[in-house]
């Protein structure tokens, strides 16, 4: 688990003219990794430059298989809503490279594809092989050490920010504990 993190460069800006940085928010999720953020107040009548909100992550814990995809249960909680008359399952749609951070679901066993909400909530994956998550509506890069703005990534050894020296390439031998797929997804 993480507990430090990163902050966007909004507190690499000038802060001539701003209060002080208020205290961190909740956090936009209990697991999975969510945002938090911080406010301050321009105290120069709006003439301040640099921005008044800045983010960090956090509950970077896995969260426990039961608990599902945080997309999709975004999207399930407008099953109970009418779509122009009529109630719909809603699943959500796999990733969309235009609008990642919309909340785009399709009805299951139709070909109905509807954004439901112009932004999913904070904490949610840009898509669903990523870090990345999406912040008030932008999707904002996270690194394999889920701190916001970092660009860190997993060297081949399957080592976060690692320079691959841990591991050795053996040639002719199968690995049965390492499928293909999962290979994939561990290695930059």
């Amino acid at each position: 688990m993480f507990k430090s993190s990163r902050t966007t460069r909004s507190d690499e800006e000038r802060d001539t003219g701003w209060d002080a940085w208020g205290t961190w928010s909740d956090c936009s999720r209990t697991c999975g990794g969510g945002a938090s953020y911080s406010l301050r107040r321009c105290l120069n009548g709006g003439n301040c430059e640099g921005r008044n909100i800045r983010y960090r992550t956090c509950s970077n814990t896995d969260c426990p298989p039961e608990s599902g995809d945080f997309r999709a249960q975004q999207c399930s909680a407008h099953n109970d809503i009418k779509y122009q008359g009529q109630t719909y399952e809603w699943i959500p749609v796999t990733y969309d490279p235009i609008s990642p951070c919309a909340l785009r679901c399709q009805a299951r066993g139709k070909s109905l594809v509807v954004e439901l909400a112009p932004k999913v909530l904070d904490g949610t994956r840009c898509k669903a092989d990523s870090l990345d998550m999406c912040i008030s509506g932008i999707c904002q890069e996270v690194g394999c050490d889920r701190q916001l703005g970092s660009n860190a990534k997993e060297d081949n050894c399957g080592v976060c920010a690692g320079d691959g020296s841990t591991c050795r390439l053996v040639r002719g031998q199968a690995l049965p504990h390492v499928s293909p797929e999962e290979r994939r997804y561990t290695q930059a």
